[in-house]
């Protein structure tokens, strides 16, 4: 991957990575993506999406048992204050080496401790003619985690769908970009907001976005 602007280590803004030749590449990770099911906490089924946890080992990253997600309604106006519950990553795709070695790049970035959890929310949102889909429906906001990763695996039949980043909710954005495929954004949530405009397609036939969202701490509970 290729560095762009911004510096890894826990004091970091934002990184932005673009696409180069390297181990990980997006397009294998697209049959993934054939059968998530329908957020249920959304309103328009245009979002699908499953939720696994990790931890940090001497071992590696190792998967944790099922879990909550739980956001405060500060960080989630719209579905804060209630336990989510999704279905987990497909266990091909937990033992999927290219998937370890995304892990293993949002750990180094972050320099994550032994112990640390990693939230992985694997998601695609959908639109059509009479139904664009809404990457963040909670508008602006930040997760209530240390670290957010978005790494873009597909972008099919779409416009929109730009990602922005805010040092407070009320001033212009200072990052402004599509992220395609193979592109990584890693954000530090205690200093930036974050927001993804809505997506449309581009011809009369649907379209769609996928993405991986990496978060840690993980925001997900026992019970």
């Amino acid at each position: 991957m290729q560095k762009v602007f911004g510096s890894t280590g826990f004091e970091f803004g934002f990184l932005f990575v673009m696409r180069t030749e390297n181990a990980i590449n997006p397009e294998a990770f697209e049959p993934f993506f054939s059968n998530l099911p329908v957020d249920p906490y959304i309103e328009g089924n245009y979002r699908l999406r499953r939720l696994s946890r990790f931890k940090v080992s001497r071992d590696g990253i190792i998967k944790m048992p099922h879990g909550y997600l739980f956001q405060p309604k500060e960080y989630n106006p719209l579905v804060g204050g209630i336990k989510r519950e999704f279905s987990e990553l497909d266990e091909k795709l937990v033992n999927f080496e290219m998937f370890k070695s995304l892990l293993s790049v949002f750990r180094d970035f972050c320099d994550l401790d032994l112990g640390a959890e990693i939230g992985v929310h694997q998601i695609r949102t959908t639109c059509s003619l009479d139904n664009f889909g809404n990457p963040a429906p909670e508008g602006i906001h930040s997760d209530g985690a240390d670290f957010v990763c978005i790494y873009s695996i597909d972008r099919k039949n779409i416009q929109g769908g730009e990602t922005h980043l805010y040092k407070n909710k009320t001033d212009s954005a200072v990052f402004n970009k599509i992220l395609y495929p193979g592109d990584l954004l890693l954000i530090n949530d205690r200093k930036f907001f974050h927001y993804t405009s809505p997506i449309q397609p581009v011809t009369e036939s649907d379209g769609s976005r996928d993405v991986f969202v990496l978060t840690s701490p993980s925001l997900l509970m026992e019970h």
